[in-house]
């Protein structure tokens, strides 16, 4: 009943606590964070309740509380401020503590360059799948944006996303049935590749990708 309630908290808690730590101070881009959350989580809350409609995916009523909101339970209005507020916290924790750590710039405007004119022929080829043609156009549009706005950016969110990786694959494994009995996300298979790491769509990472980095560029934008 409260399992996807306390991944939100448990995602966030350990986040939002060391956001006070007074050498890194977090804490100081608050109105930055916050902006750049609510209009990201703004988008994706559209998005998530078109493709509830339309069930391209659903929840499981048996681990989520019983307040929805457009076919939403309100723990899903929470993920999209919880899970982008610990990512952001762990690429500017890397900035920190690393602030040498960048991939070239060349090299990072090859690897985007590389995601792209990848991605644009799987949209193409599965525009029958609506996540992963809708999922995919996305991150190329995102992608597009770091390419030419933003690879400055990238060049540390490249690293970072690697890391962001695992408690991502630790929460979304358990949110699509990993360690549980059924899952607390399920997801039309008609509507994907139908390519899975362990219970995970290969497609959540892309719309990680796009949600984190979305985050990462307009925080910097308001930062300035």
């Amino acid at each position: 009943m409260y399992l996807y309630l306390l991944l939100n908290l448990g995602s966030i808690c350990i986040p939002l606590l060391y956001s006070f730590e007074k050498k890194m101070r977090f804490i100081k881009n608050w109105k930055a964070v916050l902006l750049s959350l609510t209009i990201v989580a703004s988008i994706f809350l559209i998005w998530d309740a078109l493709f509830t409609v339309n069930r391209v995916w659903g929840f499981n009523s048996d681990y989520h509380l019983n307040f929805e909101f457009f076919q939403m339970p309100i723990e899903e209005w929470m993920f999209f401020f919880c899970i982008p507020y610990a990512s952001v916290f762990i690429h500017y924790s890397l900035e920190y503590f690393k602030p040498k750590l960048l991939i070239p710039e060349k090299f990072t405007r090859r690897i985007t360059l590389f995601f792209i004119l990848f991605f644009i022929p799987v949209i193409i080829m599965n525009t029958d799948r609506l996540y992963t043609s809708v999922n995919y156009s996305f991150l190329v549009a995102i992608l597009l944006l770091g390419f030419f706005y933003g690879t400055q950016y990238l060049r540390r969110f490249y690293i970072s996303f690697l890391i962001i990786l695992i408690p991502f694959f630790i929460v979304n494994g358990v949110l699509t049935g990993t360690g549980i009995e059924e899952p607390v996300v399920w997801y039309n298979n008609a509507e994907n590749l139908g390519i899975r790491l362990l219970t995970i769509p290969i497609e959540d990472i892309g719309y990680a990708f796009t949600m984190i980095y979305g985050n990462v560029f307009l925080i910097e934008k308001f930062k300035k």
